[in-house]
């Protein structure tokens, strides 16, 4: 059965879907889907964890992870979570670490499927030029996390409409 809870963060409503054990997606501004159903204890951990991110107590997270994907998004996903907080790299960057230089498209279609966004920091890959490229959850959400972890957000901000 598919477990599901929301939160309310300075992106908007966060929701969390889980199996019972794992964190299996973090989607931006969506609705559960038809048959799952609502579990705020199992996603207890998680909701406190995600709210200490935000209020900028919070580097790194420690919640159980099943995000479904291929082999090959499983390493990039993995990939990510290794990039320290307040960092960014390129989908060059990326794509060298995964072991698949020039694989940068591949790379960042992978980083673009990523299920458990904010978690598993996709927000952290940028152009090679360094500028803002392409998130699911749009570049104004994109850039609020950046600069949260550059520790020029302010505190308390108000969620994106």
């Amino acid at each position: 059965m598919t477990l599901y809870d929301t939160i309310d963060s300075p992106l908007g409503e966060l929701l969390l879907v889980g199996d019972g054990h794992a964190l299996t997606a973090l989607r931006m501004g969506a609705a559960p889907a038809p048959g799952w159903r609502r579990d705020p204890d199992r996603f207890h951990e998680a909701a406190e964890q995600l709210r200490a991110y935000f209020a900028g107590d919070l580097r790194d997270f420690e919640i159980p992870l099943a995000p479904h994907g291929t082999p090959f998004q499983q390493r990039v996903w993995a990939a990510l979570r290794e990039i320290p907080y307040g960092t960014t790299i390129s989908y060059a960057e990326l794509a060298a670490t995964v072991g698949r230089p020039g694989a940068a498209r591949a790379v960042g279609a992978a980083n673009g499927r990523n299920p458990v966004a904010v978690v598993i920091p996709c927000h952290r890959v940028i152009g090679a030029s360094g500028t803002l490229t392409g998130y699911g959850g749009g570049l104004d959400r994109k850039r609020l996390l950046l600069d949260l972890e550059a520790g020029i957000a302010p505190l308390g901000i108000a969620p994106l409409a």
